[in-house]
């Protein structure tokens, strides 16, 4: 499967199907997962058959089944740009996951911190976790913000992989599904911006991750 097509094939699944992961997919996911941390320093983890991080009142009432596998998002405290960073390589992982054939969700609040099976230092600190698994179905395309709320470029006036890199950038997900984000051009130089709200930073990596990938070009903050 083509970066693209697995962009655009990637919703967020709640429901899954309550089997284990493959051995070939899981080592193929820790093999992704431990390029990840060298290249960004982060501490993401993969943590396996844990029902535990999922049951919560807000899980249930969010509708989450079966979820007994997901990836931690964490790092050290005081890493520059950690929850970017946390949502840019996380989405690599994500979009790995959706090639090998399984589905994921981005979750920040709807699990039990205290029982997520993380091994972490004092030092680091966990910034959202993704459910992982094979889903009991493939989920929906979310609703989109028409492209001239996320961007300050005239459609007619994009050049092909900036097009390219908007039509990603507005498949992925971000919290509440607020699409909290800017992208303009200067100088041929994709840039943008992250607005305020919940999970803002994060967003910003998950959406900069999708219109990299699909674009090949660079998406830089001011």
């Amino acid at each position: 499967m083509e970066i693209k097509e697995a962009i655009k094939n990637r919703h967020s699944v709640r429901q899954y199907r309550d089997i284990p992961l493959e051995d070939s997919l899981v080592t193929r996911l820790k093999e992704t997962i431990e390029e990840c941390n060298q290249e960004s320093g982060l501490k993401i983890q993969l943590v396996l058959d844990d029902p535990e991080c999922f049951d919560a009142f807000l899980a249930h009432t969010m509708k989450f089944q079966n979820v007994r596998n997901y990836l931690v998002i964490a790092g050290e405290k005081g890493m520059p740009d950690l929850e970017e960073k946390g949502g840019y390589f996380g989405q690599r992982i994500v979009l790995e996951a959706q090639r090998m054939g399984l589905n994921t969700c981005w979750v920040g609040g709807t699990y039990k911190k205290g029982k997520c099976k993380a091994v972490l230092s004092p030092d680091e600190k966990i910034l959202c976790v993704i459910a992982v698994g094979y889903g009991a179905n493939e989920g929906k395309k979310h609703r989109s913000k028409p492209l001239d709320k996320v961007c300050g470029v005239k459609k007619e006036e994009m050049p092909a992989w900036f097009r390219d890199g908007m039509k990603s950038a507005l498949m992925a997900p971000t919290a509440l599904n607020q699409q909290k984000f800017f992208v303009t051009l200067k100088e041929d130089r994709a840039v943008i911006r992250a607005g305020k709200g919940p999970m803002a930073k994060i967003d910003l990596g998950i959406v900069r991750y999708n219109f990299e990938a699909a674009s090949g070009h660079e998406c830089s903050r001011p």
